[in-house]
């Protein structure tokens, strides 16, 4: 395996994205990395447009925003970590934040069901673990 100096870690708020940060923070521990949080919200783009209101974008944002917030609060200070905030598919953007960003690895939750529903759902851990080209570690 090569050097893993960059981990992303895609959160919902979830328990078991809190416990990818957990392990997340022993790997950044082990390998001297630094921790990426990602959290992305799963709308629409058309819906946004059409049908949502600023009132609930604001609270699809704010509610990411206290998930990366309390991530970053979890993690010790002497591990570099930054908080990130997408809005589109989760499988596709959390790929395309790997390529972008250059991170080394991915620690996933296995199922997302946080508190806003559809950040991480279904089998995006799976089609994550099937099209990245870094190393995948699915927490449970």
């Amino acid at each position: 395996m090569s050097e893993i100096k960059t981990i992303l870690v895609p959160v919902d708020g979830s328990d078991s994205a809190q416990k990818a940060i957990d392990f997340a923070i022993t790997l950044a521990k082990t390998y001297g990395a630094k921790i990426d949080y990602l959290y992305v919200s799963n709308i629409n783009q058309l819906a946004i447009n059409a049908c949502l209101s600023d009132a609930i974008l604001d609270a699809v944002n704010k509610a990411g925003d206290a998930i990366l917030d309390g991530a970053l609060k979890k993690t010790p200070q002497d591990i570099p970590a930054e908080a990130f905030s997408e809005t589109g598919s989760p499988s596709v953007t959390i790929l395309d934040f790997v390529e972008q960003h250059k991170a080394d690895m991915v620690v996933m939750g296995s199922r997302g069901l946080g508190v806003v529903k559809g950040v991480l759902l279904g089998s995006v851990s799976q089609y994550v673990v099937e099209h990245a080209k870094c190393p995948i570690v699915i927490v449970k």
